[in-house]
């Protein structure tokens, strides 16, 4: 919603780069897919890493830190 109102108000002060930004708003979004992909892998190699690293402490019974 806060999308919209914001591509109204652009549209209202200078209509042309507004309907430029209606027609680019989904090729940036398909061209930002890859860059989203390699953010979630990346997120989750970390997590495993996270895991591996704190599993003989948490084996020999450790104290659980707060999931961050």
């Amino acid at each position: 919603m806060t999308k919209f109102l914001l591509w109204m108000i652009l549209l209202l002060f200078c209509w042309p780069l507004a309907l430029i930004a209606l027609v680019l708003y989904p090729v940036v979004w398909l061209l930002s897919i890859p860059f989203r992909l390699l953010g979630i892998t990346m997120d989750a190699v970390f997590e495993l890493f996270r895991v591996l690293i704190t599993l003989p402490a948490r084996i020999l019974g450790g104290v659980r830190a707060p999931h961050a």
